[in-house]
């Protein structure tokens, strides 16, 4: 089995708010870090009522200062809504708070629909078009500072953050390849282009300070329980919750049902979007995972689970880290460079 990480979307589930869900990340965090998961990664929502992560860099300081040695990252922090230099002081602190424990994923989609998005608007001409150049701009800033330079984030500067890039598309997987960096595939929700861009960021990486080797990361969808009824329960949750996403309805995250009912379009969809997906007890889980390695050569899982009650959430992590057999915490030094 490949390194197990978690992405965590704080989900507020219905009947619950945004405070509790934030504390429940802080929770299934420590628990993570127990088990041996090797990152906790959260991610920029914004304008979702079923996501309390949106202020990402805040609710992972907490995260960070409720544990001690998993690696703590966004998964990933919305580039284009944000000016380089202010996200590089955000994780500067981080990283000067808690060094050699820090990722930094970073995508170009706006994480939000597209009236959020112009809310959000660094000025009436950004646009994701500017990624590229940001992300160079961003790393940077996190070079040692050099006498006479004018301009310096501070923290941030000589600060060891371990950078990412994210995408479900080619394009990600171009950058990432280009800069030596890693890259994370969001396949836990965009699958369609998987395979494609493995190949790509593959074929074309190019070995850099940051990484000697290409490193990948896919995302995947883990429902876990005691018996694979259980777990199919578990998962109608987010089932209905991204059938109300794509139609423009979105919410917090419903309760499990006994029977999920859906027209033929809405199962296409579903089938499509969430397909690459584990649900079921531990054998099933632990068979599912190995044909997903096997067919996707992955260095490492970002794994994902919204399930609305937080007692299941934990089990199914529970039973994941069991099949898995990882063996408790991590050196918080671990880093993608070494993915073994």
């Amino acid at each position: 089995m490949v390194p197990l990480s978690i992405l965590d979307l704080s989900p507020v589930p219905e009947g619950g708010d945004a405070g509790q869900a934030l504390r429940n990340s802080i929770d299934l965090a420590r628990h993570a870090e127990a088990l041996g998961y090797r990152r906790f990664w959260m991610a920029e929502h914004h304008n979702m009522p079923g996501i309390a992560s949106a202020a990402t860099a805040v609710a992972l300081a907490h995260v960070a200062c409720a544990t001690s040695t998993i690696r703590i990252g966004a998964g990933g922090i919305m580039l284009p809504n944000h000016a380089p230099l202010l996200i590089a002081e955000q994780f500067g602190t981080l990283a000067a708070l808690h060094p050699g424990r820090i990722d930094l994923g970073l995508g170009r989609a706006p994480g939000s629909d597209q009236i959020a998005a112009r809310a959000m608007r660094r000025n009436l001409d950004g646009d994701s078009s500017q990624f590229p150049r940001d992300v160079v701009e961003l790393m940077s800033y996190f070079e040692p500072a050099q006498p006479g330079q004018s301009l310096r984030a501070v923290p941030g500067a000589g600060e060891q953050v371990e950078i990412w890039i994210l995408g479900s598309s080619t394009y990600g997987a171009q950058l990432a390849a280009v800069l030596g960096l890693p890259y994370a595939f969001a396949s836990h929700f965009a699958p369609e282009m998987m395979m494609d861009a493995i190949r790509v960021y593959r074929d074309g990486f190019r070995p850099s300070e940051r990484l000697t080797e290409p490193c990948v990361m896919l995302g995947v969808n883990v429902f876990a329980a005691d018996t694979d009824q259980e777990a199919r329960r578990l998962f109608t949750s987010l089932q209905q919750a991204f059938l109300n996403l794509r139609r423009g309805r979105p919410g917090k995250l419903p309760p499990p049902v006994d029977q999920f009912e859906v027209d033929r379009y809405g199962q296409a969809m579903l089938d499509n979007a969430l397909s690459c997906s584990v649900v079921g007890g531990p054998e099933t889980v632990r068979e599912g995972l190995q044909g997903f390695i096997g067919r996707t050569g992955a260095d490492a899982l970002m794994v994902t689970a919204q399930i609305w009650d937080h007692a299941a959430r934990r089990r199914s992590f529970s039973i994941l880290a069991e099949v898995a057999c990882l063996g408790g915490p991590v050196p918080a030094a671990t880093r993608c460079t070494a993915p073994t």
